[in-house]
């Protein structure tokens, strides 16, 4: 292989198409769902009971998950659990009302939701601390990237073959991803064989020191939650927005902005696509600011302040602009600032937690999984309340603020005492 060549770089795109692949199986139901709801007489409020019982699963599955690829390796976990969501994907292109659905969406929770804290997992001996934003930022654009295709892609199938068809397809896509990641990834450079010493030098492990780590240590918990508690809760303040896009977008432009099916797949893909930029651009300036100034309370605080307070500046108008285009340019623009901070909250479980940030990951993602419990239900039940949707957009705003103010106090340099990964020059 020529020296150019990073074993590394590898293992990232194949993370890079898992979170690409998963975000397609988490929001198609999004953009089918305006489709579902006609087909099984669904109100605002069942609709969103459907979209939230992906939820439960997928927040009591972040810290197991997460535990279970620091006991076991991310290799054997995220295997198992993408071939769960896979066939819980094709399963609900076959659901025969709103309960079975609902059932089947609650299996996808499972599969998917250890599968990101996994993921973290596996960096922690992959890539060195002044790579890990960018990997966050990069992956979880391409997750983005994966909710912004998925209208098109979705609405394309559903227009020839029925939703159901969209459904089946993608879960045979995540079932080829898996036998993809078993051949590619290794839990640690120690056990690839195509990873050469040059290599492991420049990730910052010495011979053996990753094994060492995988197996046999105890999980502190008790320092975890003191050290990632904070974490968390902005998480959930982030969350709540998040799940607004990912689950009521398609039926808001639809309903109150007037767009036709054609062009509901365009407009609702512009603020996902926007995320994408914001993904990545977050990871990568973190990243920069903790290279130029050494400071990594900086580079991770700044980030998290700037991309929750654009959030809130852009989301506050959307429902008083008159023109359908301008509340999709303010959604786009508010979609960009919120994932400026999505690397950034990714990468603090590495930077605070290292061996055991599987689990710290699945902890801090936990605030993610409760907010879609409950954002997704409360914003359907608003908007069937009040017939508008001022309300549930105003709850958005004020988690932001709250959000912005806790991120004032997050300090990355709390790490863990016994975090096992040796840190590398920047």
């Amino acid at each position: 292989m020529a020296r150019s060549f990073k074993v590394r770089h590898l293992i990232l795109g194949v993370l890079c198409l898992m979170y690409f692949i998963a975000y397609i199986d988490r929001v198609n139901i999004a953009v089918a769902g305006p489709m579902i709801r006609q087909e099984f007489h669904l109100s605002p409020t069942e609709l969103g009971v459907v979209f939230s019982a992906f939820a439960y699963p997928y927040a009591a599955m972040q810290i197991i998950g997460g535990w279970a690829a620091d006991r076991y390796g991310p290799r054997l976990v995220l295997t198992l659990l993408s071939v769960i969501w896979a066939v819980a994907t094709i399963l609900c292109g076959f659901a025969w009302g709103a309960a079975s659905l609902l059932v089947f969406r609650f299996v996808l929770g499972i599969g998917e939701g250890g599968a990101f804290p996994a993921a973290t997992r596996a960096f922690s001996f992959w890539l060195p601390a002044a790579e890990r934003g960018f990997a966050q930022g990069i992956t979880h654009s391409f997750a983005r990237l994966g909710g912004a295709v998925t209208p098109p892609l979705v609405i394309g199938i559903a227009a020839v073959y029925g939703w159901r068809a969209s459904f089946i397809a993608l879960g045979v896509v995540s079932l080829a991803w898996t036998v993809l990641y078993l051949f590619v990834f290794r839990d640690s450079p120690d056990d690839h064989p195509w990873v050469s010493a040059a290599e492991r030098a420049e990730i910052g492990l010495k011979a053996s020191t990753s094994r060492a780590f995988r197996r046999g240590r105890k999980t502190p918990w008790a320092e975890m939650i003191r050290k990632m508690w904070l974490v968390t809760f902005v998480d959930f303040c982030y969350g709540w927005s998040l799940w607004v896009f990912l689950t009521w977008l398609p039926s808001y432009l639809k309903e109150s902005r007037g767009f036709d099916l054609k062009h509901l797949a365009l407009f609702t893909s512009l603020p996902l696509l926007a995320g994408v930029v914001g993904d990545t651009l977050g990871g990568v300036v973190s990243d920069f600011v903790y290279k130029r100034t050494g400071d990594l309370r900086l580079a991770r605080r700044t980030m998290l302040v700037i991309g929750l307070g654009g959030a809130l500046v852009f989301i506050l108008p959307v429902v008083y602009v008159q023109s359908p285009l301008a509340a999709v340019a303010l959604l786009s623009a508010s979609f960009f600032f919120l994932e400026l901070t999505n690397a950034v909250l990714w990468s603090l479980p590495l930077d605070i937690a290292g061996a055991f940030a599987g689990t710290a990951g699945g902890m801090m993602n936990t605030g993610f999984g409760v907010a879609g419990m409950i954002s997704p239900v409360v914003f359907g039940y608003l908007v069937q309340r009040t017939g508008r949707y001022e309300v549930p957009f105003a709850v958005s705003a004020l988690l932001l603020a709250v959000g912005i103010v806790a991120a004032l106090f997050i300090d990355p340099n709390r790490k863990l005492a016994d975090a096992g990964i040796p840190e590398p020059a920047r």
